[in-house]
């Protein structure tokens, strides 16, 4: 109920003296009901509680009481304590040398000190909190004690201002009336006010100019010494066009009386005397020169020359400055226009000399390549005349071998096979460096098992090894590299043969190592070794160290072929070698993902084994080749369908009506239809006809032209065990032999 009667906003005594009041009233009504009800002894208890509940309260009341006493002696030591925090910083901020003023976030004024706005009279008055920041800027800008700079008005002025303010941090100075100067700052407070210190630095600026003075007045000293030593010709003249500085030699170029140069002497009658004496170069004249010094179309950087005879040039360079006057340059430029005038005419003869030389080399350059394409030609056709009298050979040869030749005999066709064997080999590396030189090879980079081609160089070459008594090692390497395994198998070839022709005793070793993303092919031989003076000339063709070859070992072309091809591939290429040790060569080749490798091709032809009986449709036009190559199939027991065209082949086909059980056709065959369209032509009556191309052509356009026909391609000179394996193969008769 006392929630309800007494008011806690009230004073204490208040709330006692209507405590007080409520108790009598109380005691009252207690008496009463006695006096009415005749029940003493219960108006009694009841009085009795009241009294209680009243004496309770009181203690209660008593007790809030302190503990409002106490709050408000703790708020009022508070509030004495935040005056005397507010009177310190005051005095504080009054006590820095520099003007002072806080707004808050809201960017209202919240204080300032005394020195804040000191110089400007007519806004201190207005410097009250509450202030916001761009009326303070709007009334400073339009105050009597501001200098504003030239030709900038008032609310310009206070715009670029405002637009300072939005940064960061803020530093400058204003001129104020008296030359006075105060340098302004702004700074950011953590809750997003801005603080703003002014500070005098009118001693400074004035301290500064004395200074600049003085350094003027040295720099105009050390300009007049500089003037006074330079090698041009200097004027100065101010906006009103006269002469304020210039020096000796000046005069000296211009041949102008001393009497002339003198302080404020206009340029128009200097120029009237420059006039009479000098004439302009190309590109100028009076008018353009007079237009310029008035400035009636700007004063651009301007230079032109002066001539005089006989012979004096002068290089005229002008420029404004910033006070608006301007000045003049002149050069003696004589003997540089003189050198140049010398150079012109001799580059004229040296371009008619270089032009007449370039022709020479074009000349040459072209009998040249026509004399390189000619070799080229040469070298094939010749390659290609060559392999048909050594196929025939090698045809005959086989054909005259086996157990029932005379040891003797077998003998000398052995050697003879040899022979024939290294005359093959110069005629392949002729066709190769001529190839690699024409730049017309072509190369196809795929990946390549090095563990396969490693072990097909290993059975090639390991009878060699054995006959020389050489000891061939081959690291094993299951590695796939990015390369054309065409030329890749060339080089290695060339390089495994090179160090067993030069090792008498001892070792070859073929390794691999892998170095980064890199697979470093290593050939070691314990050789002579190559002395380092012959180490660049063993890549040039036919060149042989030593002469230690003989002509049936090749032409010297093997590592002129292999530095081509390396070059042609991208691989590089090394060599480290000790005279008497040994020698190294090293070629790296970049490895492949051996995921990306295709699986290597079935063999296309089983090994040699039992072609007896077989029927062979043998299409050549070289007679010679063509009988050698009868008398080998006959000797297998092979039945020969001969033929010297392709058109001849398919009317004996007809007339027979039966069908061969392979087709064996050279792929040029004179003027009629070519070997491949013979193919063609014979596949389309029995569609998987087995049939071989023979050519000379070792370029790959035809090897993918054959295989794309379903044809292989034996090139010649042809070799017996690749023709029988051919023969032997079990798809081979398994053609029905039946007329068309």
């Amino acid at each position: 109920m006392t929630d309800t009667i007494l008011n806690p906003a009230d004073p204490p005594a208040r709330q006692i003296e209507k405590l007080l009041t409520i108790a009598r009233v109380l005691m009252r009504r207690v008496e009463q009901i006695t006096d009415d009800g005749g029940a003493a002894y219960a108006q009694f208890q009841r009085a009795a509680m009241l009294e209680d509940q009243v004496r309770e309260r009181t203690r209660e009341l008593e007790r809030a009481l302190d503990l409002l006493n106490a709050s408000n002696a703790a708020l009022e030591q508070a509030n004495r304590e935040i005056d005397r925090a507010r009177q310190n910083l005051a005095d504080a901020i009054e006590t820095v040398q520099e003007g002072f003023a806080l707004f808050g976030p809201d960017d209202v004024l919240v204080m300032s000190n005394s020195r804040f706005c000191v110089h400007l009279t007519d806004v201190r008055p207005h410097l009250t909190p509450g202030l916001t920041f761009s009326d303070y800027i709007a009334r400073v800008s339009r105050s009597a004690d501001l200098e504003l700079p030239e030709g900038e008005t008032p609310e310009a002025w206070a715009v670029q201002r405002l637009r300072r303010h939005m940064d960061q941090h803020v530093i400058f100075n204003v001129r104020m009336r008296w030359d006075h100067w105060v340098q302004v700052s702004e700074h950011r407070t953590a809750d997003g006010g801005t603080v703003v210190l002014q500070t005098d630095v009118t001693d400074l600026i004035r301290l500064e100019r004395q200074e600049m003075g003085r350094l003027l007045d040295d720099q105009e000293r050390l300009v007049r010494a500089t003037l006074d030593h330079i090698n041009q010709g200097v004027a100065i003249f101010d906006r009103s066009q006269r002469l304020v500085g210039w020096n000796a030699r000046l005069g000296l170029l211009l041949a102008l009386p001393m009497v002339r140069m003198r302080v404020g002497a206009e340029f128009e009658a200097l120029f009237d005397g420059l006039a009479r004496q000098f004439r302009f170069g190309e590109g100028m004249t009076a008018d353009r020169l007079t237009d310029w010094v008035d400035g009636r179309r700007g004063r651009p950087p301007l230079t032109f020359e002066l001539r005089r005879d006989p012979g004096l040039i002068l290089d005229v360079f002008a420029q404004e400055m910033p006070d608006k006057g301007f000045l003049f340059s002149f050069t003696d430029v004589t003997a540089e226009r003189r050198a140049v005038e010398d150079m012109a005419r001799a580059k004229e003869t040296l371009e008619a000399r270089v032009v007449e030389r370039t022709l020479d080399l074009e000349d040459a350059l072209a009998q040249a390549e026509r004399a390189n394409a000619s070799r080229s030609r040469f070298v094939a056709a010749a390659s290609h005349d060559l392999l048909q009298p050594l196929s025939a050979a090698k045809l005959f040869l086989s054909s005259v071998s086996g157990s029932e030749v005379p040891p003797q005999v077998a003998e000398v066709v052995g050697k003879a096979q040899n022979a024939l064997h290294s005359v093959e080999g110069i005629l392949a590396a002729l066709l190769d460096i001529s190839r690699l030189e024409s730049g017309k090879a072509a190369v196809s980079v795929v990946p390549v098992r090095m563990g396969q081609l490693l072990r097909q160089l290993s059975d090639e070459f390991a009878p060699v090894a054995a006959a020389k008594g050489l000891a061939l090692t081959f690291r094993p390497c299951e590695a796939v590299v990015l390369s054309d395994a065409q030329y890749l198998r060339r080089i290695l070839q060339n390089l495994i043969g090179n160090a067993l022709r030069y090792t008498d005793r001892g070792r070859v070793l073929v390794a691999a190592r892998t170095r980064g993303r890199m697979l470093r092919l290593e050939i070691w031989d314990t050789g002579p070794g190559i002395p380092e003076e012959e180490q660049e000339n063993i890549f040039k063709e036919f060149h042989r160290v030593a002469a230690r070859a003989s002509a049936s070992e090749g032409l010297g072309l093997g590592l002129a072929i292999v530095e081509r091809a390396a070059a042609l591939l991208g691989h590089p290429l090394g060599l480290s070698s000790r005279p008497g040790r040994g020698t190294v060569f090293l070629l790296q080749v970049p490895l492949a993902d051996p995921s990306l490798v295709a699986e290597p091709p079935s063999p296309g032809m089983a090994p040699p084994g039992d072609v007896e009986g077989r029927i062979a449709l043998l299409v050549e036009n070289d007679a010679e080749v063509r009988r050698a190559m009868v008398l080998l199939l006959e000797k297998w027991g092979v039945a020969v369908i001969e033929a010297s065209s392709g058109e001849e082949a398919l009317a004996l086909i007809e007339d027979l009506g039966i069908l061969p059980d392979a087709v064996i056709a050279d792929q040029h065959l004179g003027a009629g239809m070519s070997g491949l369209a013979l193919v063609s032509r014979l596949q389309a009556r029995a569609p998987g006809l087995p049939a071989r191309l023979i050519s000379a052509d070792r370029g790959e356009a035809l090897a993918e032209a054959a295989r794309a026909a379903g044809a292989g391609l034996l090139r010649k000179p042809v070799d017996p065990v690749a023709l029988r394996g051919f023969l032997a193969d079990p798809s081979v008769g398994r053609t029905t032999t039946k007329g068309p």
